[in-house]
């Protein structure tokens, strides 16, 4: 199964995505794209690994999602991926415009053939003003187009707002 969970910051998608892993009852790999460019975000990636079981595998991979995936989406298994709009940022200001394109193609090709448990985590960050300048303006186009995508092809949709997760495609949880 495949679950896509969306939501603001601080909404309570990655204690959702945790609990959804640690429901399974399946061996779990957490997939984490974040990079600590700076000390806030070391912090942030910090406070996700205290909260994290001990038992779970960690893969850090800022790029290449698919590659990654092939080899820990298996029969019996679970790997969250967390998260998917930090990996967007990567993909789009990385040095080889070249990337966001083979990666996301490859990442939307591979996933409907994954095995096991698949739980996807992102920002939904399209619910407010029109950004002001390109780049800000190409991500949020292109992070509505990979969740739109992502929708389609995920068993699950969650929508997360306060801590309450809002079901919005899938079998209830």
């Amino acid at each position: 199964m495949k679950s896509l969970i969306l939501g603001g910051v601080r909404s309570g998608k990655s204690r959702l995505a945790e609990r959804l892993a640690i429901e399974s009852g399946l061996p779990v790999t957490y997939l984490a794209t974040a990079t600590a460019g700076d000390e806030e975000m070391a912090a942030r990636i910090a406070a996700h690994q205290a909260r994290r079981p001990a038992d779970w595998q960690l893969v850090e991979e800022p790029y290449r999602l698919a590659t990654v995936l092939r080899r820990q989406a298996l029969a019996g298994h679970c790997v969250v991926v967390e998260c998917l709009t930090l990996w967007l940022t990567n993909l789009l200001t990385a040095r080889d415009p070249a990337l966001f394109e083979v990666e996301r193609s490859a990442f939307i090709e591979l996933l409907p053939s994954l095995a096991g448990r698949v739980i996807l985590v992102g920002n939904e960050s399209n619910l407010g003003i029109t950004p002001m300048d390109q780049l800000s303006r190409r991500y949020c186009d292109e992070s509505g187009r990979l969740h739109q995508d992502l929708a389609q092809i995920c068993e699950q949709v969650f929508l997360t707002v306060a801590g309450l997760p809002q079901q919005l495609k899938g079998d209830t949880i």
